[in-house]
């Protein structure tokens, strides 16, 4: 990590600066990619960092903005053949001291969804590393990488067809055997 990064990765929410911004840069040396890479469950990481600023936001709130790069490695969903990604998010985060999570089986998702709850510290690789797992492609493909069309039935039937699964194709057929009754 380098000397812009405290130590730990973490920011004490009392040393922080009401007047200006804390800066923090967070390099992961190797070893840690490595970590962050078996805990996100990919194939590979390389070159990644962590940039931004902690500012105060009103008399209690604090601010996080930054910039996440990374270059990932996934197995493709199609061919499992690897797929590196380069990937470049901006991160937002308002840490509010007074914050609930809500409580319940069925609860609805707040519309702030950047909004956490403020202890001691702000954990800069915590927010690192769900900012890059947020990021990451959910179903990563290989250029070369398409599907067949593989069919599935009891013996003696028609197969379904994926067109025949599309939403529109039974209407479709429908007209096209009213046309043929004419």
């Amino acid at each position: 990590m380098t000397e812009d990064t405290p130590k730990g990765g973490k920011l004490r929410v009392a040393d922080l600066s009401q007047s200006a911004a804390t800066g923090f840069a967070l390099h992961p040396d190797a070893a840690q990619m490595k970590q962050i890479a078996t805990e996100l469950e990919l194939d590979g990481l390389r070159k990644m960092r962590f940039t931004g600023e902690v500012t105060a936001d009103g008399t209690r709130d604090w601010l996080l903005t930054g910039k996440i790069g990374a270059t990932v490695v996934q197995p493709c969903v199609v061919t499992l053949k690897p797929v590196t990604t380069r990937i470049e998010a901006d991160v937002r985060r308002l840490y509010v001291p007074d914050f609930t999570e809500p409580q319940g089986e069925e609860v609805e998702m707040p519309e702030d969804d950047e909004m956490e709850p403020l202890g001691r510290e702000i954990d800069l690789n915590a927010v690192m590393i769900e900012a890059l797992s947020l990021a990451l492609p959910v179903y990563p493909r290989a250029d070369e990488a398409k599907l067949d069309e593989t069919n599935f039935t009891e013996p003696g039937k028609q197969a379904m067809t994926d067109d025949d699964a599309k939403p529109f194709a039974a209407l479709a057929a429908l007209k096209a055997q009213q046309r043929d009754d004419d």
